[in-house]
């Protein structure tokens, strides 16, 4: 089986046909659904998915792109939630900074600020860390190294290939791959997947964005996981059921909530 350690089931995108969308993953073998928590308006639905589905669980958390909403908290009121298993998506995002120079600084320093707050929380209630990280490799590593984010470790969520990263397989830290494995211009991912220690790889969608091959331009799903997982087979020379044993195995000693899944 595959377990999907990061789709946005609960946003506007699935609002018409969650259902389906969850059954089809559960017939093609996608046994196991983490919706992160990226913006506080959509965790009701997260909690009500969680609370239909057994093979769903959510993690609560802020986007770096929405650090002005933070507010602890919201997360101490749903971390106590029996389903909610990790904190995050958090991290940092320098993508899209500010042009005047002031307010990138103070972009920047807010985004710290919110992200190492929500890594103190992860460790205050011991769970594990959904991290978001783009254009912001060396202050991310640094932070999470500098905060002992290794008491709880966590994913590397759409890891960005970047190889100065991979030393947090040595911190509990463990390395989600999606759809861009796939993608035709994806070739330093590509080039850095066999450098990731095997045992800190799980699998994961950010449906509905990054839609894998053959489906890009469509709205990404659960089950396109199986073309990510055909991928990666390929890539390191290992059978389909090789990588699904393998990145299953991950994802529940990463998060044990899972291991309820048969």
């Amino acid at each position: 089986m595959i377990l999907d350690t990061h789709c946005h089931l609960d946003n506007e995108k699935f609002y018409e046909d969650v259902h389906e969308v969850i059954q089809n993953a559960l017939s093609h073998g996608v046994k196991g659904f983490l919706i992160p928590g990226a913006d506080f308006k959509d965790l009701p639905q997260a909690v009500k998915l969680a609370e239909q589905y057994d093979e769903v669980y959510f993690s609560v958390g802020i986007h770096p792109y929405d650090v002005e909403q933070y507010d602890e908290e919201v997360l101490e009121q749903y971390i106590k939630h029996p389903k909610c298993i990790a904190v995050g998506e958090c991290g940092l995002d320098y993508f899209r900074l500010p042009e005047n120079e002031e307010e990138k600084i103070a972009y920047k320093k807010k985004q710290k600020e919110v992200f190492i707050s929500q890594i103190q929380f992860a460790k205050k209630v011991n769970k594990p860390l959904i991290v978001h990280i783009r254009d912001a490799s060396n202050d991310s590593r640094q932070i999470l190294e500098e905060y002992q984010a290794k008491e709880v470790g966590g994913v590397l969520h759409c890891y960005n290939a970047s190889e100065h990263l991979i030393p947090l397989a040595n911190h509990g830290f463990y390395f989600g791959i999606g759809g861009v494995l796939t993608f035709k211009n994806a070739k330093k991912l590509v080039e850095v997947l066999p450098k990731i220690p095997k045992n800190k790889l799980i699998i994961e969608t950010d449906a509905p964005y990054l839609t894998p091959h053959p489906h890009r331009g469509k709205r990404n799903e659960p089950y396109y996981t199986v073309f990510v997982a055909d991928k990666m087979a390929e890539l390191l020379d290992m059978s389909r059921v090789q990588i699904e044993e393998l990145t299953t195995t991950n994802a529940i000693r990463l998060f044990k909530e899972f291991s309820s899944i048969s």
